[in-house]
Parts: structure tokens; C-alpha cells; sequence
């Protein structure tokens, strides 16, 4: 798909080789970023959702990304490389995306979700979500983010309930996931 390639490119991210897994989330091989999206095979991810007190760190996605550009989601979001552990891709992610270090976070559940676009892109994620407590601005990579806000759990819960298109495709399956580990009132 003409552009769709230089757009991947530009991720720095692009060349990431993700880790491929079955359904039992055991993992079964790796592939290039761009190739597995567009092959759509299943591989490991992660959602984080930042938490002060009832309060969700929620941002919304580039305009460049190569899909679901302009779309509210969770604090941040990426995928581990082939080697590396959940628990080393999340503060990596964390610091690149919105500039935030030293949270400690912890995985709240699993999910897995499939989610095809008009660009030929599909996202076929077991999706490990995590999540920790942090307060303040970050200082977030416009390439990654567009906007950002701290949001009540309740209205971000009932805002996607009632307008889900503004929303990324994982946010239903990690949103309550995250909620309930956090013990926030929604």
C-alpha cells in the first residue's frame, strides 16, 4: 500500500522485531514489525494505564502513526521486542512515549483482540495490561502523542461507552482489566 511503508519507516520502532505467539500466549517465533501487521499474525503487546488516585493518564495518539492516529487511548502502548521481557519493554516504552522513569508497574491481566484497518494494518495482540501509579506532566514525543490529559475513570469509562469510535480497539478489552486492578470507582 503506497505510504504505508514510509510511515512505518519513520517509527523508530519499525524495525522492532516482535515476538509471534498461539493463543495460550507461548511464544512461537519473531517477525519484523511492518510484516506482522500486515500479515496479521497474532503477537505479544502491552497496554499501561497510569493511575493518580481515581484519576487515568490518557493520551491521544499522533496524527502520523500508521494506524489509529488521532484516537484517545491508555497511557501508553507498544510491544516488547524479540528477547526482551514485559517487564523491561514497559518502562522503555514509558520513557520514550511520555518521558515518565521510575514507575513501578504491574500487569493487571491479559486479553487478546483483533482489529483490521483500512490500511491494510491488523492488529492480532494478546495484550498484556499493565498498570502504576504516577502523578504530574509528562513530557510526551509529539511522533507518539498528540494531546494528553488526566482524565476521572468514570467519565473516560462512560465517554467510551458512549463514543467509542474516539477510542483505539484495545481499549474495551484493557480498560476494565486496568480499572479493577487499580481499584478506581467507574
Amino acid at each position: 500500500m503506497p505510504g504505508l511503508r514510509d510511515s512505518v519507516a519513520a517509527d523508530p520502532a519499525a524495525d522492532d522485531l516482535l515476538i509471534l505467539v498461539d493463543l495460550a500466549d507461548r511464544e512461537i517465533g519473531a517477525e519484523p514489525k511492518l510484516a506482522c501487521h500486515l500479515n496479521g499474525h497474532l503477537h505479544r503487546a502491552f497496554s499501561v494505564f497510569l493511575f493518580d488516585g481515581n484519576r487515568v493518564l490518557m493520551q491521544r495518539r499522533a496524527l502520523g502513526k500508521y494506524h489509529s492516529g488521532g484516537l484517545w487511548t491508555n497511557s501508553c502502548c507498544s510491544h516488547p521486542r524479540a528477547g526482551e521481557k514485559l517487564t523491561q519493554a514497559v518502562p522503555r516504552r514509558l520513557e520514550q512515549e511520555l518521558g515518565v522513569t521510575g514507575v513501578a508497574c504491574r500487569e493487571a491481566g491479559v486479553f487478546c483482540y483483533r482489529a483490521a484497518f483500512p490500511n491494510g494494518i491488523t492488529e492480532y495482540e494478546m495484550d498484556h495490561v499493565f498498570v502504576g501509579k504516577w502523578a504530574g506532566a509528562p513530557a510526551a514525543d509529539p511522533a507518539e502523542v498528540m494531546d494528553w490529559r488526566w482524565a476521572d475513570a468514570a467519565e473516560v469509562a462512560a465517554r467510551l461507552s458512549a463514543h467509542p469510535k474516539e477510542f483505539t480497539a484495545w481499549l474495551p478489552g484493557a480498560l476494565p482489566l486496568a480499572f479493577a486492578a487499580a481499584g478506581v470507582r467507574w
